[in-house]
């Protein structure tokens, strides 16, 4: 038998793997194809659990705000955090007053709150904060009441606590979209759902005067049947940790994962789902330098660096305060000396310009976002193991090295 009979079944075999490759990840390389391409380093902070607390809350968030106006991006656009409020707290001393048998709250709209609300309301004025709906409370009310009659971290926390750090309740209790009376944690009903979707938004409305557009699930711990309900009342967008986690296991982690999402999917409902999964908490050692480089990664992938913080970084002890203020600063001027075109935006107005596609913010370019989607499938582990052993690497190589050219715009110049 000659070479070149050899030679034939063993092209036919290889076109039958690489067939066989694409035909198993086809749904996952049409998400990364439809997922929009950024032209441009797009940088949001995102900051959650700013609610009812100390007055000493308002001046942590002026300090922010100081912060923010020092640096500006390409276009002289300011930095923006956006704030993911909670609007209530436990009233816990009205709670052990009735013997754990009703749940009583304290509200940000309420007077003794009122420095913070405006601190907030300032700087969304300024343009450097932008709230978003993170829940009525940190919790289901119900839950907590229900833990409470038994001796145990709830109690405690209700015995000594003033209800404004929700964040030393347990992980599990702080999910507000699931029943973790017991674990693993059980559906709430729907009914339940609809009037606490339609409580939180109003009361978002009446608290800062406008419709909560976006939307953070306390510790991303959500359902399709909450998704429903929030577009219902008028929210567009969802801020994702990647994908959607119905449920607190047995041991009390986030499990129940029920759908993987990209930037720019859309829900069942038509809301426009983002993806955070980038770490800034100072306080906890993520500096810097370590939440610039992930960043990093996102942009060579054509994808925004929506980075998650927290309250607890900047209020307390002064001196976490202070150190993670310096860190946020030092954080926004590496970012500007690094990428020279980076934008900075609230949450909405990003999902805005996925949603239309817009031209100065997503690429419509054919071999742009083919070079990028090759980078992105070049990410899927399994695939790109099996690229390399039935040779399919070698021809999409020598693609991204002809597209190279072309792909100069998801890495910006540093």
């Amino acid at each position: 038998m000659s070479a070149s009979q050899l030679l034939a079944p063993l092209v036919g075999l290889m076109l039958l793997s690489w067939l066989a490759i694409a035909l198993h990840y086809r749904q996952k390389l049409l998400a990364l194809w439809l997922e929009p391409v950024m032209t441009e380093p797009v940088l949001i902070i995102e900051s959650d659990d700013w609610g009812p607390g100390p007055v000493e809350h308002a001046d942590s968030l002026r300090r922010i705000i100081d912060v923010l106006l020092a640096h500006r991006d390409a276009t002289a656009r300011p930095a923006i955090m956006t704030i993911g409020a909670v609007l209530a707290v436990p009233d816990t001393v009205a709670i052990r007053a009735a013997g754990y048998a009703s749940y009583r709250r304290r509200m940000l709209s309420d007077p003794e709150f009122l420095p913070i609300k405006q601190t907030l309301l300032q700087g969304r004025e300024r343009g450097v904060l932008a709230i978003q709906l993170h829940g009525m409370e940190h919790c289901w009310p119900g839950t907590l009441l229900e833990l409470a009659r038994e001796a145990g971290e709830v109690r405690n926390w209700l015995e000594t606590s003033s209800g404004f750090d929700t964040e030393s309740l347990p992980s599990a209790v702080q999910s507000r979209w699931t029943d973790v009376s017991a674990l693993p944690s059980c559906p709430l009903g729907e009914t339940a759902i609809r009037d606490a979707v339609a409580e939180e938004t109003q009361a978002f409305s009446q608290c800062f005067g406008e419709q909560a557009s976006v939307v953070v699930p306390p510790t991303f711990v959500w359902t399709r049947t909450v998704e429903r309900h929030w577009a219902n009342s008028g929210v567009r967008v969802i801020v994702t940790p990647g994908k959607r986690l119905t449920l607190r296991d047995a041991n009390g982690k986030p499990g129940g994962e029920d759908k993987t999402i990209l930037n720019g999917d859309r829900s069942e409902d038509g809301m426009i789902y983002l993806v955070r999964d980038v770490y800034f908490e100072p306080s906890l050692g993520h500096d810097a330098k370590r939440a610039l480089d992930d960043a990093e990664s996102r942009f060579s992938l054509g994808r925004p660096a929506l980075l998650e913080t927290h309250r607890f970084n900047f209020v307390g002890d002064p001196e976490v305060r202070d150190s993670s203020l310096a860190e946020l600063d030092r954080l926004l001027m590496l970012a500007r000396d690094r990428y020279p075109g980076l934008r900075f935006m609230n949450s909405c107005e990003l999902a805005e310009a996925m949603s239309t596609r817009d031209p100065g913010l997503v690429s419509n370019v054919f071999s742009h976002r083919l070079a990028i989607w090759l980078r992105r499938a070049a990410r899927i582990d399994r695939l790109r193991k099996l690229a390399w052993m039935t040779g399919l690497a070698l021809p999409v190589s020598a693609l991204q090295l002809i597209l190279s050219r072309f792909a100069h715009k998801a890495i910006p110049s540093r």
